[in-house]
């Protein structure tokens, strides 16, 4: 009997083994499952929606830290700047007030063109104790700054001036000079000039206005009293009803200004 093999016609074993399809890893149908991507169009539409609304949250954000500039500043300079903006807010208000008087004086008064002279005349009166030019008087306070060891530099009564102004301070007199929107400090510690004219300690300074803003101002924590006491400066702050503020500056004739209804 012979020991050979026939295939009726049919393949073998091993040929379709050969010819079958290679089975895929696992890692390989994750591959092909995600690679190439396959997009739909509502899925473009969410990518956007969101893309859009990270964008906006991070513009928001942005947005907030630069206008938080004062959150790292003291408690103290944060209580000090608000009351000094809620006491510019309550001027506005008075001066508002005052105006819309003045306007219905006008508008109901027999005589306007008197009234409107009257107006005029106490106009000129403000401008002048703005300007120095007049003498003026009323309450106020009287800073006084003692100066031993000559540490005292101009650049710290300016920021004394600074903060009564603020605070709403309408007539100042440093040392028999009259302060005005020009004046400066110059000089050294020891050594300052007021609009060029030496002054020394003890440094004097009248100051019309309201005593219970004007004080306050000034004896905040860090503010300009204790900054002077840290240069062994003495300060002393008086309360007045009366304050006379009597040095004057002359007018001066602008050099190339000229009013519009000339």
């Amino acid at each position: 009997m012979s020991n050979e093999t026939f295939n009726d016609g049919g393949e073998s074993p091993d040929s379709r083994r050969a010819d079958a399809p290679e089975e895929l890893t696992g890692r390989q149908r994750l591959m092909a499952g995600i690679w190439p991507p396959r997009v739909t169009r509502a899925q473009l539409i969410v990518a956007l929606l969101l893309f859009v609304l990270g964008l906006g949250l991070a513009i928001q954000v942005r947005s907030n830290s630069d206008n938080s500039a004062l959150r790292g500043a003291r408690q103290e300079d944060l209580v000090r700047i608000l009351d000094e903006v809620d006491d510019r807010t309550q001027r506005l208000e008075d001066e508002k007030q005052r105006l819309d008087a003045q306007r219905t004086e006008l508008e109901n008064s027999s005589d306007q063109a008197e009234e409107a002279r009257k107006q005029t005349v106490e106009k000129e009166r403000q401008l002048g104790v703005l300007a120095g030019t007049v003498a003026a008087h009323g309450p106020g306070i009287t800073l006084t700054v003692d100066d031993p060891v000559g540490a005292v530099r101009p650049d710290m009564l300016l920021d004394a001036l600074q903060e009564l102004r603020a605070a709403g301070a309408e007539a100042v007199e440093v040392n028999g000079v009259r302060v005005v929107a020009n004046t400066y400090f110059s000089g050294d510690g020891g050594a300052v000039k007021v609009v060029g004219k030496k002054i020394s300690a003890p440094y004097v300074f009248k100051v019309i206005g309201k005593p219970q803003d004007l004080e306050p101002a000034l004896n905040i924590p860090g503010g300009v009293v204790q900054t002077l006491e840290k240069e062994q400066a003495t300060v002393h702050v008086a309360r007045a009803d009366d304050i006379v503020v009597d040095a004057l500056r002359p007018a001066e004739r602008p050099d190339y200004a000229r009013s519009s209804g000339q």
